[in-house]
């Protein structure tokens, strides 16, 4: 059986980190502007996709829903909320996820809550601020509570409370991260899509010093997660995707957010899930035709329940795994979204 856990361990020490981070920040600012004629495509129907604003009281957020065509109101159908990256609109994470075609096909309801840059100016979500890391403050409360607005507007849609779901890229996916682990009576499963583990950084002066050399003991932080779920305790099955030559947030970042929640949900269990990250349950590789070769892994508990999948992709940036054509993406890799979708639809609240 390979091992995982050290192949792609790479340390990065010293004053160049923030440096570094910054001048990768800065390429990608001046890569990732998406032309207007985008915009088009995705708000044709008014109906289709549309634009609100949330206030409550750990602040304010516009947001984006996107509904099928098709959708019937009183027919109870997933939510998915997607957490776009640094220098990225909901547009932008749309058109390259395709996540809304997904949406026509499967019918299920998207929500894109949009960072603004009067917090953040290259709109990453604030992430490695610990203002933003617990229940019932900053940015994890003001998403949750745009879910708990969706759910409420029962004259638009009606939500399978048991079927909510996050899943994000980047800063996104670091986000998505910490709101399984605050918010885990909400959100049945997460999606973290070359992300972080939780709390992997702990100050804004950080820099990307976690995406460049990794975090702190993911056992730690698992433990660290499972003590925010408080008394919402529960397993929280995940799915990770990362590209092996990810520079902006390096491999050992997908490792290790598996191997949190692998102890998270280990505790959440009270014994049931005692996964080894070295000995996966199941390794299936793949091959997109033309593309990238990648590598499924899958853990699975005392049950036969599937509770975290991971997958490696070879050849891959800071990019969404397959796709539309965006400057975000990389049309060469399996497609992540319906990935993620396929998982998600496995794991209700329920559990089975």
């Amino acid at each position: 059986m390979r091992t995982l856990s050290r192949k792609f361990l790479v340390q990065r020490r010293g004053r160049f980190l923030p440096l570094l981070f910054a001048l990768m920040l800065l390429v990608i600012l001046t890569v990732t502007m998406l032309p207007a004629r985008f915009q088009h495509s995705v708000s044709a129907s008014n109906l289709v996709w549309q634009q609100f604003n949330y206030n409550g009281a750990a602040g304010s957020r516009p947001y984006f829903v996107y509904t099928p065509e098709n959708y019937q109101v009183g027919k109870a159908v997933p939510l998915i909320v997607m957490l776009h990256g640094c220098t990225q609109t909901p547009i932008d994470f749309a058109i390259g996820t395709q996540m809304n075609q997904l949406a026509e096909q499967y019918n299920f309801i998207v929500a894109y809550p949009q960072q603004l840059s009067f917090y953040n100016p290259a709109l990453c979500w604030n992430w490695f601020d610990p203002t933003n890391q617990f229940r019932g403050r900053g940015e994890p409360a003001i998403i949750a509570g745009i879910v708990q607005e969706i759910e409420s507007n029962t004259s638009q849609w009606t939500i399978d409370r048991h079927r909510i779901y996050v899943t994000g890229i980047s800063a996104g996916a670091a986000m998505a991260v910490i709101l399984g682990a605050t918010y885990p009576d909400i959100f049945a499963a997460i999606g973290v899509h070359s992300g972080a583990e939780y709390r992997a950084i702990t100050s804004p002066l950080s820099g990307g010093e976690a995406f460049l050399q990794g975090g702190p003991d993911p056992k730690q932080q698992g433990k660290e997660a499972f003590a925010a779920m408080g008394s919402f305790t529960r397993v929280i099955p995940t799915i990770v995707f990362h590209g092996m030559e990810d520079l902006v947030a390096l491999p050992i970042n997908g490792n290790q957010v598996v191997q949190q929640w692998m102890e998270t949900d280990s505790l959440a269990s009270r014994g049931n899930y005692l996964a080894d990250f070295n000995h996966p349950s199941s390794t299936v590789d793949g091959q997109v035709p033309g593309g990238h070769s990648y590598t499924v892994y899958k853990w699975i508990d005392n049950t036969g329940y599937e509770v975290e999948e991971y997958y490696r992709v070879n050849g891959m940036g800071h990019s969404w795994s397959g796709g539309g054509l965006s400057n975000f993406t990389d049309l060469q890799g399996p497609g992540a979204s319906l990935a993620m979708y396929m998982f998600f639809k496995d794991h209700p609240m329920s559990g089975r």
